[in-house]
């Protein structure tokens, strides 16, 4: 099964690395035009942490959108199946921002060890809220999405596992010694629980090409109709990855939004409903894989002034006992009983203040 990261994605470093942290405008219309591609001096930044994107515009007066993605982060292969993904998608009219080919067709293309391509820009807004009409549609087009993903294979990319967004990311805190040894135990053994309890329920639920990180910042709506964003973190999991991201919360508000999703869901394409079990873990596995990223990706500029209370000794402990509030949030649902504390045997010490040791 393919690694979720390069092996020597340690934090990124080298000449390639350091010309994408500081890829400057000329540098992505050079790049764009050395791809056969003439663009007029407009290269507008967007909002993208991992990617470095931009909006231009050609000499034509299309408006497209480049995306430099960061190098060793994904394989060649890895991108272009993100690419197959996306066009099938557009044969199927499902609404997504695509790819659009280069001159000589092809989708991708490599400047100075960066690996970089064009999508179709498009409007709309963000929703910040979605009513139970809005939230039913929003199913429909996910299970068309799942249909599509479904027909296909993709063997490079990564698999949503314990051992991709849990064990690896662990390896790397401790290889890097990123936890303070005061709750690096506790963050251990919750994320543990947590894997665990994610292998047990997983086991045997089918899995295919999901988008990966379905929340509403990657939906754009326009005129009542949803466009999806940003396949970059596209794997390949359980459908219920892309239910839960869009619907996040625990409330009764919550669940009834999951039953309208699912409505809508359901008459494009079944859906188990003994996989929403996975949610709890599924967010574990988020949590402890969000808090590695950003420690990966501290050497880079954005992410201090952006995320500047990451890697505090507050911050892993706010990150750890939110982790226990999961873990045992899972226990109770699976019934199962909280650990029992470790108790050390009493000594002379413990009977007699003033006993020293011979």
């Amino acid at each position: 099964m393919p690694k979720q990261h390069d092996p020597s994605d340690h934090g990124d470093s080298g000449d390639h690395t350091d010309l994408f942290l500081a890829l400057p405008p000329e540098r992505v219309l050079s790049a764009v035009e050395a791809g056969g591609v003439r663009c007029k001096p407009v290269c507008f930044a967007m909002n993208s942490f991992e990617n470095r994107v931009y909006l231009m515009e050609t000499e034509e007066g299309e408006r497209v959108v480049s995306k430099f993605y960061r190098p060793r982060r994904w394989s060649k292969e890895q991108i272009l199946e993100e690419h197959r993904f996306l066009a099938d998608l557009v044969e199927a009219e499902v609404p997504v921002c695509p790819t659009l080919p280069f001159p000589d067709g092809d989708t991708l293309k490599e400047i100075d060890g960066i690996w970089y391509c064009l999508f179709e820009s498009r409007g709309g807004r963000v929703p910040e809220e979605l009513g139970d009409a809005a939230v039913e549609r929003l199913g429909m087009l996910v299970a068309r999405m799942h249909n599509v993903g479904d027909s296909r294979l993709a063997e490079h990319r990564i698999h949503l596992t314990s051992e991709t967004y849990i064990w690896d990311n662990i390896a790397w805190l401790e290889e890097h010694h990123t936890l303070p040894e005061q709750v690096a135990s506790r963050y251990l053994d919750a994320a543990g629980y947590i894997a665990s309890s994610f292998d047990e329920v997983a086991d045997g639920v089918a899995v295919h090409r999901i988008h990966g990180d379905c929340h509403l910042g990657n939906l754009l709506l326009r005129e009542d109709v949803f466009n999806i964003l940003d396949f970059d973190d596209m794997v390949v999991g359980p459908a219920v990855q892309d239910l839960w991201l869009a619907l996040p919360g625990r409330d009764a508000h919550t669940r009834r939004q999951r039953e309208c999703f699912l409505e809508g869901y359901e008459r494009f394409r079944s859906f188990d409903r003994a996989t929403l079990r996975l949610i709890e873990p599924l967010r574990g596995l988020r949590m402890v894989h969000y808090a590695t990223w950003l420690a990966r990706r501290w050497h880079d500029p954005i992410f201090p002034r952006t995320w500047p209370h990451h890697g505090t000794e507050e911050y892993w402990e706010d990150e750890t006992a939110a982790l226990e509030d999961l873990a045992d949030h899972i226990r109770a649902d699976r019934g199962d009983a909280p650990p029992e504390p470790e108790v050390q045997p009493l000594t002379n010490k413990d009977y007699f203040f003033d006993w020293e040791e011979p």
